[in-house]
């Protein structure tokens, strides 16, 4: 097992690896930019390292100064969140290359999967259906009129490398799919480095469902169920579920399996997860992430299953010591992404936390980097926090949110708590109607 693992990013994720590693014994490092010299994890790690100035690229997306942080504490390992390098294949590359443990997916998976073209054509042969599409097209072929026309309007373009809802333009009419192309190649330029981009078929009200695998080094691939997360704006989740409800359990059980050998024919090891559009009785896969997710906690708290720990474990050359039989689904969790945010305008609040106080109760779950005196860097996501219920079915875990978020009360920075206490009092949402366009149609939220 690692003596020192170096955590390689920021927040609550952070912390949250902290935790892990303390648990298991394990000396950490954390860096943190200048701006983010107070943050909790740096306060409790065992050594902290400051890589450089608050912009990103200048500290948690710079690889030396990373890599260096591990040499200079001897670090054995680096672990990289969730966000900023955790899908890069090159800093997987240059961790493995100065001697030192990724944690995660070896790099040429990271580099498979993280291209959503090559991600595609990996899966398909494993038997996963994916969206009626494209391989990389060009913005000026007018080839690609004629494709879209035959896969059927309206078509949805995306960035290969995108993710985090970036990249993403929807074409109603072919009169627009031209300029439209076009500006999806510049914010994919912009936003990944790389203008490769795709088309595929736009279905109209489908929901997003995601399976939680993880690989060892002997071949063994188990899967946690899956997560419901539908509750998006902007593309970006907002509110997830654990397990999916309102789908039939043969279907769900036909799409684990799918993952489940899909990875075995990757030799997939590490935490990752599938994602997929469900709509009309059919799952179709959008793409794979290879690292931990935001919203591990709440399947976590259905499977009973400490996923960091597991992650940690097969990085440092252990086997998965539980059978797929030995894993159960128990009740119904729920997460809300608490963002630091106008919950009408969606204008970022940074600033000073005066007063924090978490929720607290039976089974219920507070993740977070805030505390009272905390001050809010403007450079970073939002995210501020993630409140998680869990009861015996999907009706107590909603009431039991109600109550949370009641409870939680956070001054000096604007937080989208309302937003979220308005969805867990709205019919459709209760009543499981909901798809990804649910904020949109139902709230009247773009």
């Amino acid at each position: 097992m690692f003596k020192k693992i170096l955590i390689a990013n920021r927040g609550e994720v952070a912390l949250r690896v902290l935790r892990a590693c303390k648990e298991m014994g394990i000396a950490t490092v954390a860096i943190y930019s200048e701006a983010d010299k107070d943050l909790k994890h740096v306060k409790m790690a065992d050594e902290s390292v400051c890589i450089g100035p608050a912009e990103s690229a200048k500290s948690y997306l710079n690889i030396p100064a990373i890599i260096s942080a591990c040499e200079v504490t001897d670090s054995d390992a680096i672990h990289p969140g969730v966000g900023f390098l955790a899908e890069n294949d090159h800093f997987a590359e240059q961790v493995q290359a100065s001697g030192y443990t990724f944690i995660g997916p070896d790099p040429e998976s990271i580099k498979i999967m993280g291209n959503k073209i090559s991600a595609k054509e990996a899966v398909s042969s494993s038997g996963m259906q994916c969206v009626p599409g494209t391989g990389r097209i060009s913005a000026t072929n007018r080839e690609t009129m004629e494709i879209a026309k035959k896969i059927g309007y309206p078509v949805i373009i995306k960035a290969a490398a995108g993710g985090g809802g970036k990249g993403i333009q929807i074409v109603e009419e072919e009169s627009d799919l031209l300029d439209k192309l076009q500006l999806t190649q510049r914010e994919a330029l912009n936003s990944f480095g790389s203008d490769e981009i795709y088309l595929e078929k736009f279905l109209t009200s489908p929901r997003h469902v995601e399976i939680q695998i993880a690989g060892d080094n002997a071949g063994n691939v188990i899967h946690f169920f899956e997560r419901d997360c539908s509750i998006q704006r902007k593309n970006q989740k907002i509110i997830e579920e654990a397990p999916a409800f309102g789908i039939p359990e043969e279907k769900l059980q036909e799409i684990r399996q799918v993952s489940v050998d899909t990875c075995k024919a990757l030799n997939y090891k590490g935490l990752g997860t599938f994602e997929f559009l469900y709509e009309n009785g059919e799952f179709y896969f959008i793409e794979m992430n290879t690292r931990l997710q935001v919203e591990h906690t709440i399947t976590e708290m259905i499977t009973g299953i400490d996923l960091v720990k597991l992650q940690i474990k097969i990085a440092a050359g252990e086997d998965i010591r539980f059978s797929q039989e030995e894993i159960n689904c128990r009740g119904h969790a729920i997460e809300c992404r608490i963002n630091a945010e106008h919950s009408e305008t969606f204008i970022p609040s940074p600033g000073l936390v005066t007063e924090f106080h978490p929720p607290g109760g039976f089974r219920i779950r507070t993740d977070s980097h805030l505390y009272s005196g905390y001050k809010v860097p403007q450079y970073y996501d939002a995210l501020v926090a993630k409140i998680c219920s869990h009861s015996k079915d999907r009706l107590d875990a909603i009431r039991k949110m109600r109550v949370a978020l009641e409870e939680m009360y956070i001054e000096g920075i604007d937080t989208n708590t309302d937003l979220h206490d308005k969805i867990f009092h709205e019919k459709n949402f209760v009543e499981g109607n909901i798809s990804i366009n649910y904020l949109k149609e139902i709230l009247n939220i773009s």
